[in-house]
């Protein structure tokens, strides 16, 4: 249905941007912001100082809006009506190679690291290293519980 068939009432129940939406499926071409918020302010009758305090807000609003997107001569589209290429530059893919490489070689210095009876361990094992003899082990008997009102 055109949107000058539609009501003023029916419209104000429409955002700005159902109503952008709607204006470039109608004109079926891209349209800068001024454009369309013009033809938005002129469906729902707002004035021009209306338009002059609201239309950064509605700028803003589009570039929020994955339904949209802003192309090369500063024109809005819909975001369906286009394909999006992606180019990958050869220096992030080659950054992203060495990254793999280095999680790798870490991957391989923690294997060496660790233990090979890791698997056997539980928590209750004794662990033979000189820096915790001081530590005194501790009995879950000795630990207290408290309310919390017996924290003050």
């Amino acid at each position: 249905m055109k949107l000058s068939k539609i009501s003023k009432e029916e419209l104000e129940q429409y955002s700005y941007t159902d109503l952008a939406a709607m204006i470039l499926k109608e004109e079926k071409k891209s349209l800068n912001t001024p454009t369309i918020f013009k033809k938005i302010c002129d469906l729902l009758g707002l004035s021009d100082e209306e338009y002059a305090n609201k239309i950064g807000d509605f700028y803003t609003t589009l570039t929020t809006d994955k339904t949209f997107i802003l192309l090369d001569d500063a024109t809005w589209d819909l975001r369906d009506r286009h394909s999006v290429k992606v180019t990958l530059n050869e220096e992030d893919t080659e950054d992203e190679e060495d990254l793999t490489e280095t999680e790798d070689e870490l991957d391989d210095e923690l294997d060496d690291m660790a233990p090979d009876d890791i698997h056997d361990m539980d928590d209750d094992s004794e662990i033979d290293d000189p820096d915790l003899d001081d530590v005194d082990d501790v009995d879950d008997d000795d630990l207290t519980i408290l309310d919390e009102d017996e924290l003050d």
